[in-house]
C-alpha cells in the first residue's frame, strides 16, 4: 500500500518531519505495512500518469510548494476519483483552491501569499496568525470528522498564517465542501466532502500531536480509508504491487 506525500520536503520543517512520523505511528497501530514517499511538486506534471497508477492515497503536506499546478492536479484527481486524500495546514488551503477553481469555476481563485493581487483571493491572510499556536476546535455533527474524533471540542496545534477567506466561506460550504470544524469565533478550521471516501482538510497540523503511544485519530482514519479502498478494489491491489 503506497501513500504519496505531496510537497517539497525540508527536514528543517517540524511539521514535515511529523508527517513522516505520524504515518509510521498509525500504520503500526493498525498493523499494516505502508510505503510512504514524498512527491516533489515540480515533478508532478511530467509523471502524473505514473503517480496516479502508483499511489492509493495522498497527503497534501504543509509547506510552500514550488509548483502549485502540480499540487492542484493531484487534488483534482483524488476528488474526482474517490481516492483518499488528507490536506493539513497548506494542504487545507490548496484543496480549497482546487475546489474553487474546478468545481465553482472561479478560474482566478488565488492564494494571498503567492498572488496578493488576485481578483479572487479564496485563501487570505488570517487576521491573527496561528503560527505556533494551540487552539480549540469545535466539531459539527453529523460529520465524518465527528465520527473520527467522537468529540465536539478538541485542542490542536497550528503553524498557519493563511486560511479560507470569509468572502468565500458560504459559497464553498453551500456548494458541498462542508465546513465541519471551526474555532470559537466560527472561523473555518476543518473541511470535508461528505460523499467522498475520505477527503478532509485541516488548517491545523494533527501530525504534531501524533506519538507512537497515541497516534492521531485523523491519520488513523486516513490510512483506514486507504486500506478499505484497496481491499474493495482489486485493480488497486494490482497497481500497488506492480510498482
Amino acid at each position: 500500500m503506497k501513500i504519496g506525500i505531496v510537497g517539497d520536503y525540508n527536514p528543517e520543517f517540524p511539521s514535515q518531519i511529523a508527517t513522516n512520523n505520524a504515518l509510521i505511528h498509525s500504520s503500526k497501530k493498525l498493523g499494516v505495512s505502508i510505503e510512504q514517499k514524498w512527491i516533489p511538486t515540480t515533478t508532478i506534471s511530467e509523471q502524473i500518469d505514473t503517480i496516479k497508477e502508483t499511489y492509493q492515497g495522498f497527503w497534501i503536506a504543509p509547506g510552500f510548494p514550488y509548483s502549485i499546478d502540480g499540487v492542484l492536479s493531484i487534488i483534482k484527481f483524488s476528488r474526482e476519483n474517490n481516492v483518499p486524500l488528507l490536506g493539513t495546514c497548506g494542504g487545507f488551503q490548496y484543496i480549497i483552491m482546487e475546489y474553487a477553481r474546478n468545481k465553482l469555476m472561479l478560474k482566478e481563485a488565488g492564494h494571498e501569499e503567492r498572488d496578493p493581487h488576485s481578483a479572487q483571493l479564496v485563501i487570505s491572510k488570517l487576521t491573527c496568525s496561528l503560527f505556533g499556536q494551540t487552539g480549540e476546535i469545535i466539531i459539527k455533527k453529523p460529520s465524518r470528522v465527528f465520527e473520527i474524533y467522537q468529540e465536539t471540542n478538541v485542542i490542536e496545534q497550528f503553524r498557519c498564517n493563511y486560511g479560507l477567506s470569509p468572502e468565500y466561506e458560504a459559497q464553498i460550504h453551500e456548494a458541498g465542501f462542508k465546513i465541519v470544524g471551526t474555532d470559537s469565533m466560527g472561523n473555518p478550521r476543518i473541511i470535508e466532502l461528505p460523499e467522498h471516501n475520505f477527503f478532509i482538510g485541516t488548517l491545523f497540523v494533527p501530525q504534531l500531536k501524533s506519538t507512537s503511544e497515541t497516534p492521531h485519530c485523523i491519520v488513523d482514519s486516513f490510512i483506514g480509508s486507504v486500506i478499505n479502498q484497496v481491499q474493495n478494489n482489486p485493480e488497486l491491489k494490482k497497481k500497488g504491487s506492480a510498482h
